[in-house]
């Protein structure tokens, strides 16, 4: 397959660039390629005439988002749309990624594709809009909500990953402050890499959850980490209203697969095994 993939440098375009290698592979990067810049897009796109055209190029920090919802929704929903206009033209499936904080954690079961969403932060409403905008303009697209990814390369934009943050903190001696309501599934760029591998090989178009399987708090998260390592930090419990942080995080934003396992694609692993395997890759576990 010709593929190209936006933000092979990222966290998860590091994965997918490894997952990928034996593809027809063209990696783009980040400000050479820039999916707000819609004319350079079309000319380099239409240059490289690929099958497939993976983005994971994001504004997303967050709280960030709060401060500077015109930038959001520039590359989350604009850029977005006219990078579907741009695969329309080309004939090219476009895969794209969004998030589970399009939902409000109203409910406590597994949100699944047809679940409404109702996002309660400029970064989850403009990568909702991102959705709608490429399901309103194009057919042949993959588009992949995933939750709480970390991986090797790290996030471009934010520095470490959850994972290997705790892991720093956990070899120092002032407590570990990590919220213990908001839940999760914790999820691993590597494996999603692969799953997207097995997926865009598919005609099966459409939205996706994919995520690593089971659900725990960020707390337990940590907890988790820590107890793999075989360490013993002071961890401290803390409710959203003490982490005072800007954007409005759901209470639980746990996502079924269910469209996955529909069309036949490889089971994720759990999340705890999953980490297991991070940690040992990096070296971490005796």
């Amino acid at each position: 397959m010709r593929i190209v993939l936006i933000g092979a440098d990222g966290q998860l375009g590091s994965d997918l660039k490894k997952t990928l290698q034996g593809e027809d592979l063209f990696p783009l990067y980040y400000p050479e390629f820039d999916v707000t810049r819609p004319q350079a897009a079309r000319d380099e796109l239409t240059a490289l005439s690929p099958e497939i055209v993976i983005n994971t190029a994001a504004y997303h920090r967050v709280d960030e988002c709060e401060d500077h919802p015109r930038e959001s929704f520039l590359v989350n929903a604009v850029a977005v749309h006219e990078l579907a206009g741009i695969c329309r033209e080309i004939d090219a499936t476009l895969v794209h990624f969004s998030t589970d904080y399009v939902f409000d954690g109203g409910q406590r079961v597994p949100y699944t594709e047809n679940d409404r969403p109702n996002p309660l932060s400029v970064y989850a409403a403009s990568k909702l809009a991102g959705e709608y905008l490429i399901r309103n303009r194009m057919d042949k697209y993959f588009l992949i909500r995933t939750c709480g990814l970390y991986g090797e390369a790290g996030p471009r934009e934010k520095g470490r990953n959850f994972v290997d943050a705790m892991v720093g903190l956990s070899e120092g001696k002032e407590p570990v402050s990590v919220v213990s309501d908001q839940w999760v599934t914790p999820t691993s760029t590597l494996e999603l890499a692969e799953r997207i591998l097995e997926l865009i090989q598919t005609r099966h178009y459409g939205l996706y959850h994919m995520t690593n399987e089971g659900q725990c708090t960020w707390h337990e998260f940590a907890q988790a980490i820590f107890g793999f390592l075989g360490r013993t930090p002071c961890l401290r419990a803390v409710t959203s209203l003490e982490y005072k942080s800007r954007a409005r995080r759901p209470s639980y934003s746990v996502l079924e697969n269910r469209r996955a396992k529909e069309i036949g694609l490889s089971d994720f692993s759990h999340w705890k095994d999953a980490l297991r395997a991070y940690l040992a890759a990096k070296g971490l576990l005796g």
